[in-house]
């Protein structure tokens, strides 16, 4: 490969704080880059092009936006971030282009949506069938992924995490930060602290982010008078996110479907003793009764059995795992990634 080649990323995916925080993560890599998505993000210096990507009428015209896109760009490669339909779009309009390309899933685009109608499946099956790789967060969503395509290359990988050098003292605080959607169960959390709180007077449930079911999470605190007990503080930035994580004695996160949750991660990395539901993802990171539990029945929730762990082999336990989730571990997975598509191209020629 020559070492004067211009390294061109084409990233597409929604406009999502994720996706920009994957750009710095792999920008230094790259000579340039243009995010394809579906709505401009005026706070970002990134190179951005609005693509509709949602189904329907649409399709076509944007089918062809992107295909006049890349031609003009000429990018060294293509990186996709949902196996939705912006990878649907996107490898109907790449079939025929000679560039590698990668999908990054995300979860609820092969865990969830698939499983909905037909269409959506054929739509996963197209998709993950005209790209060279894929990268999946945890083990079983990479089993998933081969289910509708059995001959796909997948790299375990993930967008890494920060961990800070200095951690604050543990405090009786028990922390939940997933989204305020029926998906994540946060009232089940809330009827659980209920709970524990009678016998645990001095501990304080706090509550992040926010969503639809927000006023009605409130509206539950409320009716079971625990308003001097929870506190519900919205979104954070990630300073205050990872006080929260040092601070908390306990993290819960039980959602009824997820992969590997960067959150979960955070948390195990703070060490704290995480409440989670029996999903794959979360027991590929979660040893039951050693760092955590793994919870069966979100509906009876036994905050109580944190007294049950042994905070010496917790450590321990989370030292080693917190190695695997940092950003530069995975960082350099990506590149690697890149590098082989990109010398891989160069090679053919």
């Amino acid at each position: 490969m020559s070492g004067t080649m211009t390294k061109k990323l084409l990233i597409i995916g929604s406009n999502t704080i994720h996706i920009y925080n994957y750009i710095n993560l792999i920008e230094d890599y790259f000579d340039e880059i243009l995010l394809l998505t579906n709505k401009i993000n005026d706070s970002s210096n990134v190179n951005t092009i609005e693509i509709d990507f949602r189904l329907g009428f649409n399709m076509l015209s944007s089918v062809g936006k992107i295909k006049k896109i890349v031609a003009e760009y000429n990018p060294s490669l293509v990186h996709i971030h949902q196996a939705n339909s912006y990878a649907f779009i996107s490898t109907m309009a790449l079939k025929n282009y000679n560039v590698p390309k990668i999908i990054t899933a995300w979860g609820s685009d092969i865990l969830i949506n698939p499983k909905k109608s037909f269409i959506l499946k054929e739509m996963l099956k197209f998709s993950l069938k005209n790209v060279d790789i894929a990268t999946s967060d945890s083990l079983f969503m990479a089993s998933e992924m081969k289910s509708y395509s059995k001959y796909l290359d997948i790299e375990i990988v993930n967008f890494g995490i920060d961990i800070e050098d200095t951690m604050l003292e543990k405090e009786n605080i028990i922390y939940s930060n997933r989204l305020h959607k029926s998906l994540y169960n946060i009232e089940k959390i809330i009827y659980s602290f209920n709970e524990f709180s009678k016998s645990n007077t001095n501990w304080k449930l706090v509550i992040g982010a926010i969503g639809d079911d927000t006023d009605k999470l409130k509206s539950i605190v409320t009716k079971l008078e625990l308003e001097d007990k929870v506190e519900f503080i919205g979104w954070v930035d990630s300073k205050i996110n990872n006080q929260m994580y040092q601070k908390a004695k306990i993290y819960i996160s039980i959602p009824s479907s997820d992969a590997t949750a960067i959150s979960l991660l955070e948390a195990i990395s703070s060490n704290c003793i995480c409440f989670v539901s029996n999903l794959p993802a979360n027991c590929e990171h979660i040893l039951d009764g050693i760092n955590g539990f793994i919870e069966p029945n979100l509906d009876k929730i036994n905050l109580e059995k944190y007294k049950l762990i042994d905070n010496d082999i917790l450590n321990k336990v989370n030292d080693i795992r917190s190695n695997s989730y940092l950003k530069s571990t995975n960082k350099e997975i990506f590149l690697n990634i890149y590098n082989e598509l990109i010398n891989k191209k160069e090679n053919k020629r």
